[in-house]
């Protein structure tokens, strides 16, 4: 299949090379130049603008930052709805507001191109070993179109309801997240306190209820006061916001998320944008004198 991608970060040339090995005809954009040597080396062709990635494309992925992000590849001069032709697909898989996803598949529809949010889940880790949750979106008859490309980059492929609804999901998650990311930190500063020994104390708890994907994965990054890059914190802050304002709209009370998100913005002014989410362990590690 001739697929286009519009977005070449951490998540979205680790997806990009996996269509590739699966032996679809590829064509890439991203905005930063660079990105896409590896990609263009392996096979991949790689084009000016995102409306020429779309011109060459039966399906356009998108993965980038933010909702202005997506909204500009998508709509503005040069984006993917002037080159995209009647029939063919968009797929977002970046995490923005349900309402701009709605908003952005009315405007495709508008001249006969189908729109499907699907953003993921699992980190760059998942992205990289095609293992990640993907968080669908759209009509039957458009998750169905993008769905055998959606099964090369994904474990579980998740269709939830009409365009918006991945968005919504992803929410959903980035919530459940920020509680489980501040429960792993005090957890970790607990055990370094009371002096356990935390990496046997991880250990022992992987078995239990309190396992989760953060503790198996992130903890060592809490007990070592180190946040090497992965999934950046500022993008979590961003994605807490858009939990924030869905809870507004619908009239859910999320004060988990709003003290992570206080926190992960401390975290960020001091400096830290670019660490890893598990970074909200600093302020936790600091106020119990351990840094």
């Amino acid at each position: 299949m001739r697929v286009g991608f519009v977005g070449l970060g951490s998540m979205g040339s680790a997806m990009a090379a996996n269509l590739l090995a699966a032996g679809h005809d590829l064509v890439v954009w991203n905005r930063t130049s660079g990105r896409a040597g590896g990609l263009v080396a392996a096979g991949a062709r790689e084009a000016a603008s995102p409306a020429d990635v779309a011109a060459a494309s039966e399906v356009t992925f998108v993965c980038v930052s933010d909702t202005p992000d997506v909204e500009a590849v998508i709509l503005g001069d040069g984006g993917i709805a002037a080159g995209a032709a009647p029939g063919t697909l968009v797929v977002d898989c970046s995490t923005i507001a349900p309402a701009a996803s709605r908003a952005m598949a009315v405007v495709l529809g508008d001249r006969g191109v189908g729109f499907v949010d699907a953003p993921v889940t699992g980190g760059p880790e998942g992205a990289r070993d095609a293992t990640l949750a993907i968080l669908v979106g759209g009509s039957e008859e458009d998750v169905a179109r993008a769905r055998p490309l959606l099964d090369v980059l994904g474990r579980t492929v998740t269709h939830l309801g009409p365009v918006g609804a991945g968005q919504a999901t992803k929410a959903v998650n980035q919530a459940i997240l920020a509680g489980v990311y501040l429960g792993v930190a005090e957890g970790m500063v607990l055990a370094i306190k009371a002096g356990l020994d935390p990496e046997q104390v991880v250990g022992a708890l992987a078995g239990g209820a309190a396992q989760s994907w953060v503790l198996a994965n992130r903890s060592g990054r809490m007990i070592a006061g180190d946040y090497p890059p992965g999934f950046r914190i500022a993008l979590h802050r961003k994605d807490l916001g858009i939990a924030l304002d869905l809870a507004r709209e619908v009239g859910a009370a999320l004060p988990v998320v709003a003290l992570c998100e206080q926190l992960e913005t401390g975290v960020i002014a001091r400096g830290h944008a670019a660490d890893d989410t598990s970074a909200v362990a600093r302020p936790i590690r600091e106020l119990a004198g351990l840094d």
